[in-house]
């Protein structure tokens, strides 16, 4: 990390450099490993319960998410929409010339609002909701102890929360060359002239799209037939088009065979066409690994494969005293689901529960500008299932996306006769507007109750209502309708 004010204030929270790991008290009823999200809410919620907890972390409090995740990736991509909407402002009728992004000015605001962002991470915070924090290599011991810095620590319950970190692909070359992941993006202070990723999915996208904005040159590559091949290929279109527009260059289809570099470029070789890739900085981004080589889990009977930590339904593993949660045993590897999955480890370990992670309903967003967010079931799974039906609601028919500018994008509900399966938004808030379809879901709410609700207009929101009147149209068949004729000739 570059040593500026910002990260010193940064590190004074999540990791002092006058800390004291404290001397272990008696058997404690929760010790966590790892300090992200599910580490975080596992222990601050255990202590506020009144249990005795220790949390270890390895490096910084807060994890992927506050440290080279969600917070500087959405700082970096705040400052990316000013300088496109500056550009874009001639749409609405507002001259601006001369846009340039400031990327030292970006670089340093963002690692401002992380700093600002920490103190809710804080060790010292843990250690007044009464955690006793320990800072080094957490290992087990047997199945009931964990050492950490020459300290034994003693517990009724554990709970393995270390996440994990970028995945990086058997390239040919790519260990030879100074390529970048989320983990060292953040650090740069200088715009890469030219820069080159690999692997299209909500990472990739969001920083190839953000670089762009900001003034790089920006390859992205992926060998799927479409960026983020995990969702509505309708959407990823509008999403494709979005990026495209913003002057990422999209090579899709294409697997890389290696990569080289000179003095002052780096050169990726493609396997379509032959073709070569210049850039000056190399960010991977193809997935996430679990980190859990450290942990010695033979010694707590905690299996374990390369998917991560296994678990049960109610994120115990395959020592009953020991439960995970998180990006190191979840295939859903966000913030959002983490804090769930922690909350159900709470119960589950501390009290007997019975909670199943497989019960939740888990939304997901990519923060590309028209955002893209979905949940419950994929348009895939609903052709597969049969009886499903789908009602799309382009944006061009949503008032408030016609007075914005923002027409490219729809809302999609996946319903089996008007219960309510699955949703697809694609819209420039589309992470705030899927919050309500996974309340709609997590209740087993209908079309018709998201029609019965009142919207304030003009809002995206709205398009949940015309889904629900396109629904209810569909209802009037023939044989309704010729009813109906009868009874207003009655009248």
């Amino acid at each position: 990390m570059p040593a500026d004010a910002a990260d010193e204030r940064l590190r004074s929270h999540v990791h002092p450099s006058d800390w004291v790991n404290p001397e272990p008290r008696a058997r404690y009823h929760l010790v966590v490993v790892g300090g992200g999200t599910a580490g975080l809410v596992s222990a601050m919620g255990a202590a506020g319960l009144g249990a005795r907890v220790a949390l270890v972390e390895r490096e910084m409090l807060g994890g992927d998410c506050l440290v080279t995740g969600c917070v500087p990736s959405k700082a970096i991509l705040r400052s990316a929409r000013a300088a496109a909407d500056a550009r874009r402002a001639e749409a609405v009728g507002v001259r601006v010339a001369g846009v340039e992004a400031d990327f030292a000015a970006v670089m340093r605001r963002m690692r401002e609002r992380r700093a600002d962002i920490s103190p809710h991470d804080s060790a010292a915070r843990l250690r007044s909701a009464g955690v006793d924090v320990y800072f080094g290599d957490g290992r087990f011991t047997s199945t009931s102890t964990l050492e950490v810095g020459g300290r034994t620590l003693r517990f009724k319950r554990a709970v393995i929360a270390t996440g994990g970190r970028p995945a990086i692909p058997p390239i040919p070359g790519l260990t030879a060359v100074p390529y970048l992941t989320n983990e060292t993006i953040f650090a740069l202070n200088e715009r890469p002239r030219r820069l080159a990723v690999i692997g299209a999915g909500p990472i990739g996208c969001e920083l190839a799209q953000a670089f762009a904005r900001l003034g790089s040159a920006v390859t992205l590559i992926d060998q799927a037939a479409q960026v983020l091949p995990q969702e509505d290929p309708d959407a990823a279109a509008i999403v494709a088009t979005a990026l495209a527009a913003d002057g990422v260059s999209l090579v899709l289809q294409a697997g890389v065979t290696e990569v080289g570099h000179g003095s002052d470029r780096i050169v990726v070789q493609l396997d379509r066409g032959a073709r070569e890739i210049e850039c000056d900085q190399l960010l991977v981004a193809v997935g996430r690994t679990p980190n859990i080589e450290r942990l010695d889990l033979p010694a707590a009977a905690v299996a374990a494969d390369k998917a991560g930590v296994t678990v049960d339904d109610r994120l115990r593993t395959t020592n009953p005293r020991v439960f995970a949660a998180g990006d190191v045993c979840s295939p859903f590897k966000f913030t959002h689901a983490a804090d769930a999955a922690a909350r159900i480890v709470i119960q589950n370990a501390l009290f007997f529960g019975r909670s199943r992670v497989s019960a939740l309903v888990i939304p997901r967003c990519t923060y590309t500008h028209p955002e893209l967010a979905h949940v419950g079931l994929s348009a895939e799974a609903a052709r597969r299932q049969g009886g499903v039906e789908t009602v799309t609601v382009p944006l061009d028919e949503v008032d408030r996306a016609v007075v914005d500018e923002e027409r490219d994008g729809f809302v999609r509900v996946h319903h089996n006769r008007g219960r309510m399966l699955g949703c697809t938004v694609v819209a420039p808030r589309a992470g705030d507007v899927i919050g309500l379809a996974a309340y709609a879901l997590r209740r087993g709410a209908s079309l018709d109750d998201l029609g019965a609700t009142i919207f304030p207009y003009p809002t995206t929101t709205n398009a949940f209502r015309t889904a629900a009147d396109a629904y209810r149209r569909t209802r009037l068949t023939p044989r309704v309708r010729a009813w109906l004729q009868r009874y207003f000739r009655w009248m």
